[in-house]
C-alpha cells in the first residue's frame, strides 16, 4: 500500500481483514499503476450510519445510502470506500469496475455491482453473511465484541 494515510486508516478496519484489505489494495496499486486512498469515515458507529441514512428522508440532503444503522459493513469495520489519487487529489472519477477481478480473489464484495443504491468507492467483506447483516448486529448487541469493541468470529 502506497499511501501512507490509508496506511493509518486500514488500522480502522476488524483486525481481521485488515491484512486481506492490505493486500488487496496493494495488488491494485501494483497491477495498475495506481495509488488508492482509503477515505472516511472507515468504521461508523451504528449513531452515525443512522445520521447517515435519515439524510434525504428526514434531514436535508441526497440520499447516499440504503443501510440503516448496524446494516452497513462500514458498522463492524468490515468495509472501505477506496477512491485514486491522481495529480495531488483524489479522483472520484476513475471506473472502479478495473479493481473488481482483484478484489474477488480476496473475497470482496464490489458496491458498483449493486441494482438499488450502486456505490462505486465501496468494497466490504461479508464472509458469508447476507446483504443485510442483521446477524452481525445480533451479535453486537448480544456483547459478542472483543475489547476494543470488534465482533467475534468474523
Amino acid at each position: 500500500m502506497n499511501d501512507p494515510i490509508s496506511i493509518q486508516r486500514i488500522q480502522q478496519l476488524h483486525p481481521q481483514v485488515r491484512q486481506r484489505f492490505t493486500d488487496f489494495i496493494t495488488e491494485c496499486e501494483n497491477t495498475l499503476g495506481i495509488t488508492l486512498r482509503i477515505m472516511l469515515p472507515v468504521l461508523r458507529t451504528i449513531a452515525e450510519q443512522d445520521a447517515l441514512y435519515a439524510q434525504g428522508r428526514t434531514t436535508p440532503g441526497n440520499i447516499v445510502t440504503n443501510a440503516p444503522g448496524g446494516t452497513s459493513y462500514h458498522n463492524f469495520g468490515l468495509a472501505v470506500d477506496l477512491c485514486v489519487i491522481a495529480n495531488g487529489g483524489v479522483d472520484w472519477n476513475y471506473d472502479n469496475a478495473t479493481l473488481v477481478p482483484i478484489a474477488q480473489k480476496y473475497g470482496l464484495e464490489w458496491g458498483g455491482s449493486w441494482v438499488h443504491l450502486i456505490d462505486k468507492p465501496h468494497f466490504e467483506f461479508r464472509n458469508g453473511h447476507p446483504e443485510n447483516p442483521t446477524d452481525l448486529l445480533a451479535a453486537y448487541k448480544a456483547g459478542e465484541i472483543d475489547n476494543d469493541g470488534y465482533l467475534l468470529g468474523i
